[in-house]
């Protein structure tokens, strides 16, 4: 019988209430058939039938629900949404059906781990005969209906399991108090979310569950997608779609640049520092490399400061043609800097030009020498070095120019060494038409995008990044685009959205940021956007597969600390590492957990005059033990598309993710139809790593 009254729960056991039930009903049937044979009068009949009936009635619930939850132990509730029926709030972000983990289900899975329950989580003989069936027989033509009929019918005892894997007992033992919506409030989301789990278990699902009630929700939603899954691409275009956003989707995929929007990656900045740390950030930093990335950052730093005093956009192309050669861009701020300083240097362009015909004639026929150092820069150039030498001008940046300027050719290219190859890979091809677009080509349709227009505007964008084919170069656009991003935060958290447009209101509009596989982006920049973006909205939602990916990419233990500190939520698909399983585990409380303990004794007596010559006695003990209230391994059985969570301030909860539901997925123009089929033959995962093709090809 099922009652909290008891200590201990009886819900492994067969379902003995049916007879009671079947009893209850026999004896109504009587009562109301014959009542004369029980004494009864009609009145009295109808009554005591009625209170069997009633008695027997809530005696079969319970059998029935010690039944259903025995079944829901191996087979769980078919559970399927299309995006059109998800619910959308302006509160409330729904994750799946769930319900509330407590002490209950902690002692419910340690009695099933018990060895005279283990009848309970195994399938039936005639279960397991049925799969050995399908197995021998399944090239057998004679046998084709038989085994159809056991896979297929809605009428077959034995169909078998959905490809689930994992146990199936971790949701089941919730189901007896059933399920309910599982949501997180949208304030919530301001702390962040972190999402863990190994590869094809569900994440991308979430995601694709997130993403899609952000856009119909009318928010700012941004998928980083470093690999490129097709299906989270068709999700996105079919909700912009059904929102009636489609205006406001922006496609960036840097492996296919013919019909990717383009994107400026150090062209958005608070302060022009941002535009180094964005490139050195993407060299290696650890012991003698730091002097070096030092030395890369002052040197991109001074090209960003002339190319921004000279009112010119800076972008990848243009740091890259200065940083091979800045004599061209030291020629051009001075000359900038002397023509609009000319009531100071009225003369300058005579004596610049006397300068350069000296430099231009040699020592030898009575000109000048430009010296050991200076022997491979042109004439110009030295001319205008000497002309702010001898006049001693103080510009900050004239002074940063001639100081790099100073720098030996060949010596200088080897200490900026590093930088080159970073700077070659984001600028060859097609690449750097997408990262350094031509502002000024108007017969190019790609449209060109920044965050502050995306926020403003409320744009939806896609980001492909194409790790696969180039790791380095999609860490360093993605590193860049998290570094743009907290800079526009900042901005928006003092200013809103609007800083800067005539008569328009100040606005905090919601910014969803989805990133998948963020351990292969992460960076220093990535911190500061968790520690100060949720002020200004900003919402970031992480996925990856294991806390060890987060370490061994920032190679610091402090910081990944620093980044798991800034995710309020955890949710955690199955994972294979226990290190990573105790990232939730060790955030609960050990509970107490009842046992139940058979003791059995007799005694032998031999003495005489004592009348009893044998005594025996039996009883059941119960006993309590500490237990974590979720154990690491659960997290390593997982079925797909469940997972654990610990939300709203660290409540536990257990989720199961609805199946998708394609059929309300609108078709694409065809020619991202035939990217998304590209993707989806090119997506490939851990598991198989080894099969992805060396470059990616051009899809026209």
């Amino acid at each position: 019988m099922i009652s909290d009254n008891y200590p201990v729960e009886a819900l492994l056991r067969p379902p003995v209430e049916y007879f009671a039930a079947a009893a209850y009903f026999a004896v109504a049937i009587i009562i109301l058939s014959a009542p004369e044979l029980l004494m009864m009068v009609p009145v009295v009949s109808y009554a005591a039938a009625t209170l069997m009936l009633l008695r027997g009635g809530q005696r079969f619930l319970q059998a029935f629900r010690v039944r259903r939850y025995q079944k829901g132990l191996r087979r769980l509730p078919y559970y399927r949404m299309s995006s059109s029926k998800l619910p959308v709030s302006n509160q409330l972000l729904f994750l799946g059906k769930g319900f509330s983990w407590d002490q209950r289900h902690t002692q419910r899975l340690a009695d099933l781990e018990r060895y005279e329950n283990r009848g309970y989580k195994v399938n039936s003989p005639l279960y397991r005969l049925s799969r050995r069936i399908e197995y021998k027989f399944e090239h057998a033509r004679m046998a084709a209906s038989l085994i159809l009929f056991l896979q297929k019918s809605r009428f077959s005892p034995v169909r078998p399991l959905p490809p689930l894997g994992g146990n199936p007992a971790l949701h089941g033992v919730g189901l007896l108090e059933g399920e309910r919506d599982i949501c997180i409030s949208l304030d919530d989301r301001n702390g962040h979310m972190l999402v863990l789990g190994t590869t094809r278990v569900g994440k991308t699902r979430l995601l694709e569950i997130i993403a899609a009630q952000d856009i119909r929700r009318g928010d700012v939603t941004i998928v980083f997608d470093p690999k490129g899954d097709a299906d989270v691409f068709r999700r996105m275009f079919a909700e912009a779609i059904a929102a009636d956003r489609l205006d406001n989707f922006f496609f960036f995929h840097l492996g296919y640049p013919d019909v990717s929007a383009r994107y400026n990656p150090v062209g958005n900045f608070s302060r022009v520092t941002e535009v180094a740390s964005r490139i050195a950030g993407q060299l290696p930093g650890e012991g003698q490399s730091q002097a070096f990335r030092e030395f890369v950052w002052r040197y991109v730093n001074v090209i960003a400061k002339a190319l921004t005093a000279l009112g010119r956009k800076t972008d990848y192309g243009q740091i890259k043609y200065y940083g091979e050669d800045i004599e061209g861009l030291f020629v051009d701020y001075l000359e900038h800097y002397l023509g609009n300083n000319v009531e100071q240097h009225s003369d300058w362009v005579d004596r610049v030009n006397e300068y350069e015909t000296l430099f231009k004639i040699g020592p030898k026929d009575g000109g000048l020498g430009k010296g050991r150092g200076f022997s491979d820069r042109s004439d110009r150039a030295m001319a205008l070095h000497k002309y702010f030498k001898d006049h001693e001008i103080r510009d900050p940046v004239a002074h940063s120019l001639i100081k790099t300027f100073d720098f030996e050719k060949g010596y200088l290219d080897k200490l900026v060494g590093s930088l080159l190859p970073l700077m070659e890979k984001l600028c060859t091809g097609k690449t750097a038409e997408l990262l350094s677009p031509n502002y000024e080509d108007v017969e190019d349709p790609r449209p060109i995008f920044d965050w502050p227009q995306i926020i403003r505007t409320g744009g939806i964008v896609y980001v492909g990044l194409d790790a696969l084919s180039d790791p380095e170069v999609a860490a360093a656009v993605g590193n860049s685009m998290f570094a743009d991003l907290t800079s526009v935060a900042g901005r928006q958290y003092k200013h809103g959205t609007s800083h800067g447009v005539p008569g328009a209101d100040y606005k905090m509009p919601r910014v969803s940021i989805l990133c998948d596989e963020f351990n292969e982006l992460i960076g220093d920049e990535f911190i500061p956007l968790l520690n100060k973006a949720g002020g200004a909205g900003f919402q970031v939602t992480v996925f990856t597969q294991t806390w060890s990916d987060v370490i061994a990419r920032l190679n610091d233990q402090a910081k990944a600390g620093q980044v798991g500190g800034n995710l309020n939520t955890l949710l955690m698909l199955r994972v294979k590492e226990l290190a990573t399983a105790e990232l939730l585990t060790k955030q609960l409380k050990d509970v107490e957990v009842n046992h139940l303990m058979t003791v059995s004794a007799g005694k032998a007596t031999t003495e005489a005059g004592e009348g009893t010559n044998f005594s025996a006695t039996n009883e059941s003990r119960n006993t309590t033990q500490k237990m974590s209230l979720i154990h690491p391994q659960d997290l390593t059985q997982l079925s797909k598309g469940q997972c654990f969570g610990l939300v709203d301030g660290g409540k536990p909860v257990k989720i199961r993710l609805p199946l998708p539901d394609n059929s309300d997925l609108d078709a694409l123009p065809e020619n991202l139809e035939l990217i998304a089929r590209d993707m989806q033959d090119r997506y490939t995962t851990s598991d198989s790593w080894y099969q992805y093709p060396s470059s990616l090809q051009e899809v026209t």
